[in-house]
């Protein structure tokens, strides 16, 4: 089994509120239908999530009960998402399901908590694919918190073991620097933990997930100790369909 995540910048504009990208989600969905492999899915919150998050900084928690309505909002859009994600799936014959963090799992102090994932695993055992995204979910410390998908996804790496993590993203994998600014900027192939120092961590648009060193941070975790993590450009048709061939393609590995 695989399991994968659609980065918010790759199925959402993240600069604007809001804005869905259906075509290239449908496009992904079609290529992971396709590969004819095991899948489970989580996805990214994008602009549904992101933007108001920031403005309300729902990350810190509950610091002013001005926030709530705007924690309110977030959970609605990035359901919304969900719903419109999982539609394109069952559009291209994958039997699929929205799971929202914030109505099954809590936090404590910004960590996921998972302590009965059997409602999951049932799903997955009888071909229906439980799809997990970002989230804003009660947290026993701070009252609510910031579920980011990478999160989940190191969740749903403790429940199903996958053979392979990958993520998906809009760029080719981790730089040297930032692709979008630095013309110079060279693809590392291979990132483990001891070159995080190493990375430039400079975001172009809004994320209240912790950045690329907290996504290299997660993936490392989901890796274990023998595990292998791949970040591949969800942009360029037909790519992740020949990452999930066991083809060669422009892209990262996350290894311990």
């Amino acid at each position: 089994m695989i399991l994968i995540k659609l980065g918010g910048s790759v199925i959402t504009d993240k600069s604007e509120y809001k804005k869905f990208n259906r075509e290239q989600t449908a496009r992904l969905c079609a290529e992971m239908a396709a590969s004819g492999r095991g899948l489970i899915m989580v996805h990214g919150a994008g602009s549904y999530g992101h933007v108001l998050a920031k403005q309300y900084q729902l990350q810190q928690g509950l610091q002013d009960f001005r926030q709530v309505p705007a924690a309110a909002q977030v959970q609605h859009d990035v359901r919304e998402l969900s719903l419109q994600v999982t539609e394109e799936m069952i559009k291209v014959g994958i039997p699929a399901v929205s799971v929202p963090p914030g109505s099954c799992f809590v936090m404590d102090n910004g960590r996921l908590l998972v302590k009965d994932p059997e409602s999951i695993k049932a799903l997955a055992h009888i071909g229906i694919m439980p799809v997990l995204f970002g989230d804003v979910v009660a947290d026993r410390s701070k009252g609510f918190g910031i579920c980011s998908g990478d999160q989940a996804m190191e969740a749903l790496a403790r429940i199903f073991r996958p053979d392979k993590v990958i993520f998906v993203s809009d760029v080719d994998g981790l730089y040297t620097a930032d692709p979008k600014k630095d013309p110079n900027a060279k693809l590392i192939p291979e990132v483990s933990g001891d070159m995080l120092d190493k990375l430039d961590s400079e975001l172009t648009v809004a994320d209240v997930t912790g950045g690329i060193r907290g996504k290299v941070e997660e993936m490392l975790n989901i890796c274990g100790n023998d595990g292998e993590c791949i970040l591949v450009n969800g942009t360029v048709p037909g790519r992740l369909l020949a990452l999930l061939k066991d083809e060669d393609v422009p892209c990262t590995k996350v290894r311990p």
